[in-house]
């Protein structure tokens, strides 16, 4: 009887509930730092190997160590924008700091200097994803919170795809010009700082905890269910099985794609990515969370094993198609459910958590791909991410439904 009442009140408040004119912003925002970095990444990997004259397993360390660095920021600013009760001052600096942080890649001389620059950046992306998506999960109702973190997630991706065509016409109008590229590329960036400022308002109902000497207590770490460490641990399987969209770029490459149009490959990725974002949010709201789980891990297994043996471009533009739809299948849905499985005055925290999980598990695939890229080509790279999407799968069999918590 209770199912059903349940059942009801989560009918009539899809009914009554709508997204938040900021989480619009929001997305409009990770557009334009989405179109910035995109610009810069769709060619560093490129860049660092015949440029600078990095080898392929430096970038997977480079790529690696970036993502962890970003994770380790993400819990305390997550934790932090908890314990102040404000969430928009870490997430402006976090966006500024990387903007900034921009400048060096088209100064860089050196591997190492990328690496500095790759970490820099990714220090403000740490310090702003886990208060935004907090602010995000603030604003819009558990039985729309997969839409909204969805059409966050198809936003960014626009600029995601945005980027790497800029950077095409870019390249082919300057005679491959990466430098001019990483130049242009600031722009956008710098635009998404004015727009956070002007168009996000913060809701007035974070309140901070004036009983916490700390931001992060294991009495907090306590109140967090199983459902919540569910999905953390699926994210992270995830991302053993992702590695990093590099690999796509050097994929590309090694076929044979001219360093100008290697970009082309993360363009067909996230305009997949961007279309499949938020009807799959939608459904994340409406579905068995776990079936969808599962389609996406069998979509990634899919790409893999499809890039794997890829050695003309349209199978490669077929990999990275498969491996855009899974990411839009999977993404708005895990952090709907971080969203939903952790107490209100703890997402912050959450969040954090979840980056954390996530970017040390991009920093191991990362480093391993590179390291397996090296001794064995790029098939071995893509057939482990492929054996590692089968534990997601086979985690999911063995796994019930989580279950959203009421806020605390």
């Amino acid at each position: 009887m209770t199912g059903a009442h349940d059942r009801v009140r989560m009918a009539s408040e899809k009914e009554v509930a709508c997204l938040s004119p900021n989480v619009a912003v929001l997305g409009i925002v990770s557009l334009l730092m989405g179109m910035s970095s995109a610009m810069i990444y769709g060619l560093l990997p490129v860049f660092l190997v015949t440029i600078l004259g990095a080898s392929v397993t430096t970038v997977g360390l480079i790529e690696g160590i970036a993502e962890a660095t970003t994770s380790a920021m993400k819990i305390f600013s997550g934790a932090t924008s908890d314990w102040i009760g404000r969430r928009k001052p870490l997430v402006v600096f976090g966006y500024a700091l990387s903007a900034v942080n921009k400048l060096l890649f088209p100064l860089a001389e050196s591997a190492s200097t990328v690496l500095i620059a790759r970490i820099a950046d990714r220090i403000g992306k740490g310090i702003r994803d886990a208060p935004r998506d907090a602010l995000l999960a603030d604003m819009t109702p558990s039985a729309i919170r997969g839409s909204g973190f969805g059409l966050r997630f198809a936003l960014y991706t626009i600029g995601a795809v945005t980027g790497p065509l800029v950077a095409i016409a870019l390249m082919a109008l300057s005679a491959d010009d990466f430098r001019l590229v990483f130049w242009i590329a600031l722009l956008p960036g710098f635009a998404s700082i004015g727009v956070l400022l002007i168009g996000v308002k913060e809701p007035p109902n974070q309140s901070p905890d004036g009983r916490r000497w700390l931001p992060i207590r294991r009495d907090d770490l306590a109140l967090l269910s199983t459902s919540f460490w569910w999905a953390i641990s699926i994210a992270a399987i995830f991302s053993l099985a992702r590695f990093s969209p590099a690999f796509l770029v050097l994929k590309a490459h090694d076929i044979g794609i001219d360093a100008a149009f290697v970009p082309i490959i993360l363009v067909i990725m996230y305009a997949i990515y961007s279309a499949a974002a938020y009807p799959f949010g939608i459904l994340a709201d409406r579905i068995n969370r776990n079936l969808q789980l599962g389609i996406g891990a069998i979509i990634l297994v899919c790409a893999d094993v499809t890039l794997a043996g890829a050695s003309t471009i349209w199978m490669t533009a077929l990999g990275a198609l498969l491996w855009g739809l899974q990411m839009g299948v999977t993404q708005g849905l895990v952090s709907a459910a971080v969203a939903d499985a952790a107490p209100e005055r703890l997402r912050g925290t959450a969040f954090g958590i979840l980056d954390l999980a996530v970017g040390l598990a991009t920093f191991a695939a990362s480093a391993g791909a590179g390291v397996l890229w090296t001794f064995g080509g790029p098939a071995g790279s893509f057939i482990a991410g492929a054996a590692l999407a089968a534990v997601v799968i086979i985690m999911l069999l063995f796994q019930s439904t989580p279950k959203r918590v009421r806020s605390i």
